[in-house]
């Protein structure tokens, strides 16, 4: 048994099922927010960049739920949002405007957010021997030596009230033998919610459950799924796993294994990513340039900055264009060293956007790829030449960017390109 905290009476039998939480912090900048101005509660908060006048390019990075209600959402042009949501403190130089009609806007801290997280993370590792720190507001914990099956959703309750008891956060937590069935449960009550799903329920759990919310399945896959007359997570399971792996490759016999609710991973400190991404998708397939380019230079300013947060350096810059009906192309481009530069990532995603500016696009995607870590803290470039100008650059440790373009095109593909 373990030596950590534990509920009292808890007499946990070996070789009973993994116990699994999956625990996502709700709306989580926006509740950062609220705990230093306690009066948003309750009021629409959109946390973002580029909101301010004058300012033309930025991001949602989050949207309360009562700013979702009015069609805010994360990743969204800041614009978009605006148009939707206008901001509070604007309302008295429009008389067409009432408060109920706008909302309120923060900048980025991420600092703050990060002090916030710290508590956070420090309650997790304190209920559990095993944590997988997804993001700065998710994470996975294996509490099997912790607590048992029979009082799994009271241990789960105490980690969310000691949570929102000491650092004033609300989460929620799923509760089950697998780490995708956890990741599932957690989105079911959302927010302040707890779902547990028990061993034997699994698979009726996720029988209903419409294929987009399977684990690892985002729309591309999805449309593949229903174009193959399958709907639902139970239509996956109850198919022919052969089928799926002609369509999708190893992945198809995944999407059949975590469909009937079997997957063995386990639960696992994070390792480094292999490379960063951000996606965001148009309501409407879109042809004019102007709202494409706006949206490249979004993600990218969003991916550089995770990266500049999570301390790494990158040798290679992708785009990914989605055009109907769902066809999918990358571009990319690999520099001779590992560089931190935002700027230098949108000039380098807005150059290899621009073949598809005047075509049709339903997505957008921005990558970085090639990751290192170790330099991260020596390297910061100080500038660059004209990125179209074939010339080399050094930087802060003595390599070199190489303008020559190594780009690699998917062309079309059913399954999704970025990670």
């Amino acid at each position: 048994m373990s030596d950590g905290p534990q509920l009292p009476g808890v007499d946990r039998e070996d070789g009973e099922d993994r116990i699994v939480l999956h625990v996502d912090a709700d709306c989580f900048y926006a509740s950062c927010e609220r705990l230093r101005e306690p009066d948003l509660e309750g009021e629409p908060v959109v946390v973002g960049m580029g909101y301010e006048p004058g300012e033309t390019v930025g991001a949602v990075a989050t949207a309360s739920y009562e700013a979702r209600e009015f069609g805010v959402e994360s990743a969204q042009p800041i614009s978009q949002a605006l148009e939707r949501l206008p901001r509070r403190v604007d309302v008295a130089d429009d008389p067409d405007l009432t408060l109920e009609e706008t909302g309120h806007y923060r900048p980025v801290d991420r600092e703050y957010y990060k002090d916030v997280a710290a508590g956070v993370r420090e309650i997790l590792h304190d209920c559990a021997d095993v944590v997988r720190e997804v993001s700065i507001d998710e994470a996975y914990l294996d509490v099997t030596e912790r607590t048992a099956w029979t009082v799994a959703d009271g241990f789960a309750r105490h980690v969310k009230d000691r949570i929102r008891r000491e650092v004033g956060v609300t989460v929620s937590v799923g509760v089950a033998p697998t780490m995708s069935a956890a990741k599932i449960a957690s989105d079911f009550e959302k927010p302040d919610g707890l779902t547990v799903v028990r061993p034997g329920e699994v698979r009726s759990f996720l029988a209903p459950l419409e294929v987009e919310l399977l684990h690892g399945v985002g729309p591309v896959t999805a449309r593949e799924l229903r174009g193959m007359g399958l709907e639902t997570a139970a239509d996956v399971a109850d198919a022919d796993p052969r089928q799926l792996t002609e369509r999708f490759g190893e992945r198809g016999r995944e999407l059949y294994d975590r469909a009937r609710g079997e997957d063995d991973r386990q639960v696992e400190p994070r390792g480094r990513p292999k490379s960063f991404s951000r996606e965001s998708a148009f309501d409407a397939a879109v042809e004019e340039p102007g709202p494409k380019r706006e949206r490249v230079e979004t993600l990218a300013a969003a991916v550089a900055d995770r990266a500049r947060r999570e301390g790494a350096l990158y040798r290679t810059v992708g785009v990914k264009a989605v055009t109907p009906p769902y066809d999918v192309h990358t571009r990319e481009r690999s520099l001779s060293g590992p560089v931190d530069d935002p700027d230098l990532v949108t000039e380098l995603a807005l150059e290899l956007f621009e073949e598809f500016a005047t075509r049709r696009v339903r997505k957008l995607g921005v990558r970085l790829a090639n990751l290192e870590f170790d330099a991260a803290d020596q390297s910061r470039l100080d500038g660059w030449s004209d990125v179209t100008s074939g010339e080399t650059t050094p930087n802060r440790n003595g390599t070199t960017v190489d303008r020559n373009r190594e780009e690699r095109v998917s062309g079309q593909t059913s399954l999704e390109d970025f990670p």
